[in-house]
């Protein structure tokens, strides 16, 4: 058949849009305990879209601990399904390497932090480990 073009999978910039489209989404599921939404604590290590647009996403909690463990997972998987499409895949993996720690949350994470709680507990943590008062 000349002339035709057979697609198969989403280009390189489709991928790119399904990944922001992931991220918005999972930028609208909070830590029950802490009132800062997922990616912006840092919690989100690795977002892949394949090429038939299912979505993977690495993510960490700030405790292995955590006692809502389950349910943020859970948010955060039915948060990409609503906005990508039930058609697709999606597979949130809780992996614990490396630990999450303070110095990933993002500058608007720590803004919001520092907000509501009146200090720079980021800045703090980040001087303590660097051994300065």
């Amino acid at each position: 058949m000349v002339g035709r073009v057979i697609k198969t999978g989403l280009s390189a910039e489709e991928k790119e849009h399904m990944k922001k489209e992931a991220i918005e989404a999972l930028k609208s599921v909070y830590d029950p305990e802490i009132p800062i939404n997922i990616v912006d604590l840092g919690l989100i290590y690795r977002i892949e879209v394949d090429d038939e647009g299912n979505v993977t996403v690495d993510m960490t909690l700030t405790s292995p601990g955590c006692p809502v463990a389950e349910m943020v997972l859970n948010m955060a998987e039915a948060s990409i399904m609503e906005k990508v499409g039930e058609d697709k895949k999606i597979t949130v993996n809780l992996i614990w390497d490396p630990l999450w720690t303070p110095d990933k949350v993002s500058e608007e994470g720590r803004n919001k932090l520092q907000e509501i709680y009146g200090y720079d507990f980021v800045g703090e943590w980040i001087k303590k480990q660097r051994g300065v008062s």
